[in-house]
């Protein structure tokens, strides 16, 4: 499925699965690590889902994002 980017904020950024069921968000935290997030809502065909992970780096961050994208982190 394809994702779109619909946020994209200074520290923040989230994309949005085109069904709307599923979620990614990278954000910055306040000890300037990564927290990246995969959630999905449990009205997705593949039910409820959620990941996270931490990174120090953002080039990192968001090869985490591309990946998550391609293939759930859930199953």
């Amino acid at each position: 499925m394809d994702w779109e980017q619909t946020t994209a904020d200074e520290g923040l950024d989230e994309w949005t699965r085109e069904d709307g069921h599923a979620t990614i968000r990278l954000r910055e935290r306040a000890d300037g690590s990564l927290a990246v997030r995969f959630d999905r809502l449990h009205q997705a065909a593949e039910g409820r889902g959620y990941a996270f992970e931490l990174c120090d780096e953002r080039e990192t961050a968001e090869r985490l994002v591309e990946q998550w994208q391609q293939v759930d982190p859930t199953d």
